[in-house]
């Protein structure tokens, strides 16, 4: 039996340059950071080889894996030879469509465990460019290279794309001290809205091409440029300024970013104390990430009255790995 564990990831800044209607135009720019929330993939040979049994929020049990309806499993299970005789199975601790890349990291980990079942030995960005093919060439999903590369890779880094579709992966030196206070200060609340990241990209998509938004995306990689610069130097504070500004510019790109309720929310964080906020992924629902450096217990208790349950977490720096090979 192989197990993979895969991290959820949290965008930091430049989210939505990682798009190729943007990338292959502009070259894309972003910051993220992996997250102790996890897909746990389980792949195991199967009693009845003849067959394919996949188990997630439901159970599939088919004669080959092109019979599948999860496209995920299906295409990678394609991608690397198997047919038949195979169990996938995963648990995750995070439900989909909250904004935390889910797909990408579900992706990522499947495609770990499944080389690690083959004995092969396969590097993370070759898994995460696979996995990004996947979504982008096979499924034809509107979707970036973010969410796969920060599963693959763990950590705080900066992501660089170039106009081809490379991705350039750097290091980000983040203290200690700076690392443990950016933790602490960051304040994750769950909205209870989830929502489609398809139908959010495909709009950005169309702004990007047709509608003249390129430039508001522009400001977004500049604003991921001053983000990394700004976490970098340790200048904490200015980073969650930028989050409030990302957010303000990001919105402005396409409708659905937010919502009545959202807004709301948005403001009555501001008013206790966040010094920057910002919806995590495409927008519109998922989690909502609050940048508190004083006064976090006056915030916590403002957004508690609103129903809002917080959700502690840290930043993960191993990215995707087998945790488990018997």
């Amino acid at each position: 039996m192989i197990i993979s564990r895969t991290p959820f990831r949290l965008s930091l800044g430049g989210g939505g340059t990682d798009l190729p209607s943007y990338y292959k135009t502009h070259g894309g720019f972003f910051v993220s950071g992996a997250v102790d929330k996890y897909v746990h993939i389980a792949v195991n040979p199967r009693f009845e080889g003849d067959s394919v049994r996949v188990s997630y929020s439901t159970t599939e049990i088919v004669k080959d894996a092109a019979e599948l309806k999860h496209p995920l499993v299906r295409e990678a299970l394609d991608m690397v030879g198997i047919k038949r005789g195979i169990e996938v199975v995963s648990v995750a601790d995070a439900p989909a469509a909250t904004g935390l890349g889910s797909s990408g990291s579900f992706c990522v980990g499947l495609l770990r465990a499944l080389h690690a079942y083959l004995r092969e030995e396969k590097t993370s960005q070759y898994v995460a460019e696979e996995a990004c093919s996947i979504a982008m060439n096979r499924l034809k999903e509107p979707s970036g290279k973010q969410d796969e590369y920060v599963a693959a890779f763990g950590g705080i880094r900066a992501y660089r794309i170039d106009r081809d579709g490379e991705v350039k992966v750097e290091p980000i030196p983040l203290s200690t001290n700076s690392l443990a206070e950016l933790e602490a200060n960051i304040l994750m609340y769950y909205t209870g809205i989830t929502r489609s990241s398809s139908s959010v990209l495909s709009k950005q998509k169309t702004a990007i091409e047709k509608d003249g938004a390129a430039e508001k995306m522009d400001k977004i990689k500049d604003i991921g440029l001053r983000s990394r610069d700004a976490l970098a130097s340790g200048d904490l504070t200015k980073f969650g300024q930028l989050l409030d500004e990302h957010w303000r510019v990001k919105r402005g790109v396409v409708t659905g970013m937010s919502s009545d309720k959202i807004d709301s929310w948005y403001r009555i964080a501001k008013e206790n104390g966040a010094i920057g906020a910002k919806v995590v992924g495409a927008g519109g629902g998922g989690f909502l990430m609050l940048y508190c450096e004083n006064g976090r217990a006056r915030l916590r208790k403002a957004m508690g009255a609103q129903g809002l349950v917080e959700h502690r977490f840290r930043f993960d720096f191993d990215g995707s790995k087998v945790i488990y090979n018997v």
